[in-house]
């Protein structure tokens, strides 16, 4: 796990070397027949990249996005127009039955289907109209890293494409030096603090929630630690009454718009007794845990989570367990 996350920025600069006049061509698409809905088809890990990606496409482009629950066509067999739809499917496998029946429903019904996926031949990408490789190369870890962090990309790729923004482009081209130095952030503190927990909140908002989401993920996988992931504002409307003296939150707070509310949360929480572990840039009051800053605010979640993965690979060790070997778990999850 922790020799694939480190490779990450090696495997984001031959994604980036690759497919641009792929990424291009869609982009172009897009923007000159507008879809009529989007959605996401996705689980696990690719799911909360495939957040990331709503998020952005919402945001910088002013289109709603859904995420499909499979199930309404694999178990239900309702029959979802089509027409004028985009899929976004997310895999590192490509090969779970609940990503490919959809993905071959709407195609056969006229949306246009997207696939990021890791593996060129898998039936995922057999099904879809758009493929997208990942080039992260081999993932031999159950728990992904390197995976994530190439559909993160992939995502801002693509609405850079769609958006035709030459600033967002130039900053994804300089990512692998942000990643590089990401990975270098020490978060020693936080193993320390967190090698007794048996709970956890994750906080994040905007761009930053799908990395909030990861890392809980993260946290259940590999260090068996019963993490629960909520925007800064969802925490508020429930979850905030768990909360007691020590109680250890871990907030993630990057630049951009949602960046105040979540540091005013991280002071309320510490206010209630909370152990707050505050990632921030560096020089932030209160941040314990240094982010790296992009070349734009909406990708420096992909760093902040490049530097979460070897913390938590520290934190599983630290634990007695190992990261590489999570129970009852496999690398490729098949589900309908």
């Amino acid at each position: 796990m922790l020799e694939e996350a480190l490779s990450a920025p090696q495997a984001v600069a031959r994604q980036l070397a690759a497919d641009q006049q792929s990424y291009l061509a869609l982009g172009r698409v897009l923007r000159e027949q507008p879809p009529s809905a989007l959605l996401t088809v996705a689980r696990g890990s690719s799911d909360h990249a495939a957040h990331y990606l709503a998020y952005l496409v919402m945001a910088r482009l002013g289109r709603l996005v859904t995420s499909l629950p499979m199930s309404v066509i694999t178990l239900y067999q309702s029959r979802l127009e089509s027409r004028g739809l985009v899929s976004l499917a997310f895999s590192q496998s490509g090969q779970s039955p609940d990503l490919v029946s959809p993905t071959e429903y709407f195609r056969a019904n006229g949306a246009r289907t997207v696939a990021f996926v890791n593996a060129d031949g898998s039936p995922l990408a057999a099904a879809a109209e758009h493929v997208f490789p990942l080039h992260a190369g081999a993932e031999q870890s159950v728990a992904a890293t390197k995976s994530y962090i190439t559909q993160l990309l992939a995502g801002a790729r693509l609405v850079a494409a769609w958006q035709d923004d030459p600033h967002l482009a130039a900053a994804l081209q300089d990512l692998p030096q942000a990643l590089e130095q990401a990975a270098q952030q020490r978060w020693d503190v936080a193993v320390d603090v967190l090698k007794h927990a048996d709970k956890l909140f994750v906080i994040g908002r905007g761009t930053s929630l799908p990395i909030a989401l990861e890392a809980a993920l993260k946290f259940k996988e590999t260090c068996g630690i019963q993490a629960e992931a909520f925007s800064g504002a969802e925490v508020k409307h429930g979850p905030m009454a768990l909360v007691e003296e020590g109680y250890p939150l871990l907030v993630f707070a990057p630049r951009g718009p949602a960046q105040a509310g979540l540091l005013a949360l991280a002071e309320e929480m510490r206010g209630r007794g909370a152990r707050v572990l505050l990632a921030a840039p560096a020089g932030t009051p209160g941040a314990e845990l240094p982010l790296s800053c992009t070349g734009s605010e909406d990708l420096d979640p992909i760093a902040a989570v490049q530097s979460f993965y070897p913390m938590v690979e520290a934190l599983a060790q630290a634990r007695g367990l190992n990261p590489d070997q999570p129970r009852h778990l496999a690398k490729v999850t098949k589900t309908h």
